[in-house]
């Protein structure tokens, strides 16, 4: 067997009998959907840094690094932005509702502002846009068994989805905070010698930067150039503010300090990290200059440019941040399905191991799903691009207006997520994803949202 394919195995058992092992942490619901309530700042640094670790941090991020340059560093620094937000503002704000009123969900909360409707249509809304961001992680899988072991991408979901659903359906969010700092221990050391390794081989970092300035003009500047660069920002950064697995992971801190102080430096550490997948990239590209896909960049590099034993810790690495954020997918997709849906409309008396039960059974169909999604959809980001817009456009406005003022009721959280979805959908199609006036879809969807939601209010008080 090969031995990169090989080490894949045994650390994807290890991944599973370690889920296993957790899952007697798992007495009740709470524990599954918000571990407690006991997460300190480094179990809440390793879950949250670790699920925004994933395909489009790692194999995405490096082929557009491949692409484009220094500017993809935008693509993660998003992320970081988005976190960071979330950390000083918006997860204190909201940790506060969660522990007063017993919310395991955003659906509770948006429940809590807005009622049941405005509940369960996000609900439905996000279930798609969810399942979209998990086909992501599993074709990034997919794409690494495919070049370590020459898997078809197929059977590569297959696999990655096995493994994700064993380990996450055992122990919920108290199981895979435990999972994700062993996870993050070998994500971050790969990832790091794999850096300098690279910069080294190409004569230091000035040696380096030299030699992709021959590349193109562009290709080394942090912002300008072909690429979206800082206009993945508006795209990107709403996302993570109002994620509802971070949120929900936000819930399950211990207090407030430990929620600004864990979410805060994994903040500060993704930002940093941004850097690695560019330059991985670029690596790549100076190295294999003719791959046909860039998304193969970061896989190829850490296979056939580094020695045995750090090609093993890299693409270890990259195995466990894919799988990380797969189980913060799987988390969002249980939880929305048993709490907003299941408990609320069919079965509202619901026993507790009932409802641990259903959560349970969504991981494990939702998991199915998003396997049958990535064997059809194209590209990591691709697919990430999907959930980003979705969850940007229809969560990003009624969260924060509910968050800041009362004025904002059902009637302008419903028209701010019609309003923003349908011209988000509008704009990409009708331009090919270009955007209209240097804006993305991203960004005027969310402008519309906003206008909707405040048009809707002006005329609710007028008339009333």
């Amino acid at each position: 067997m090969n031995p990169y394919f090989a080490t894949l195995v045994i650390f994807s058992a290890g991944l599973i009998g370690l889920g296993a092992l957790l899952s007697r942490l798992v007495r009740g619901s709470a524990d599954f959907f918000v571990a407690g309530r006991k997460l300190g700042p480094g179990l809440l640094l390793a879950t949250v840094l670790a699920a925004n670790i994933g395909a489009g941090s790692t194999i995405g991020a490096a082929g557009i690094g491949y692409r484009d340059g220094l500017g993809a560093w935008w693509w993660v620094g998003s992320a970081g932005v988005g976190t960071l937000v979330l950390a000083l503002w918006i997860g204190p704000r909201i940790w506060r509702l969660a522990k007063e009123n017993g919310f395991y969900t955003v659906g509770d909360f948006l429940e809590h502002r807005y009622g049941p409707g405005v509940r369960s249509f996000v609900a439905v809304l996000l279930w798609v846009g969810t399942l979209a961001i998990l086909a992501g992680q599993l074709i990034a899988l997919a794409v690494l068994l495919n070049v370590v072991a020459e898997v078809p991408m197929w059977a590569g979901s297959m696999l990655g989805g096995i493994v994700v659903i064993a380990y996450f359906a055992s122990g919920g969010l108290v199981g895979a905070a435990w999972i994700n700092a062993v996870q993050l221990v070998v994500l971050l050391t790969g990832f790091v010698v794999a850096t300098y390794l690279s910069l080294s081989a190409h004569g230091g970092v000035s040696g380096f930067f030299e030699r992709i300035g021959a590349v193109s003009g562009d290709y080394g500047k942090f912002v300008g150039g072909g690429g979206l660069h800082w206009r993945y920002l508006p795209m990107i950064a709403p996302a993570f503010i109002i994620s509802p697995g971070l949120i929900q992971k936000a819930y399950g801190a211990r207090d407030v300090k430990a929620l600004r102080l864990g979410i805060g430096i994994s903040a500060i550490a993704l930002l940093l990290f941004a850097f690695v997948p560019a330059i991985l990239g670029m690596a790549a590209r100076l190295d294999h200059p003719n791959l046909v896909n860039p998304e193969q960049a970061l896989p190829v590099l850490l296979m056939q440019d580094m020695p045995f034993a750090v090609g093993i810790i890299g693409l270890g690495a990259l195995f466990v941040a894919d799988i990380s954020s797969a189980d913060a997918i799987l988390f969002m997709l249980a939880t929305s399905l048993s709490q907003d849906l299941y408990k609320k409309h069919v079965n509202p008396q619901a026993s507790d191991a009932r409802l641990l039960f259903v959560a349970r059974m969504a991981a494990l169909v939702g998991g199915g799903i998003g396997v049958l999604l990535a064997i059809v959809l194209p590209t990591v980001v691709g697919a990430l691009g999907v959930f980003y817009s979705l969850l940007s456009v229809s969560l990003f406005v009624p969260v924060i207006a509910g968050l800041y003022t009362r004025a904002f009721g059902k009637f302008e959280a419903v028209a701010a997520i019609v309003g923003g979805v349908s011209l988000t959908t509008s704009v990409h199609l009708a331009t090919g994803g270009a955007g209209l006036l240097g804006l993305t879809p991203v960004l005027v969807g969310l402008i519309a949202a906003a206008l909707a939601g405040a048009c809707t209010l002006m005329v609710r008080r007028k008339v009333g």
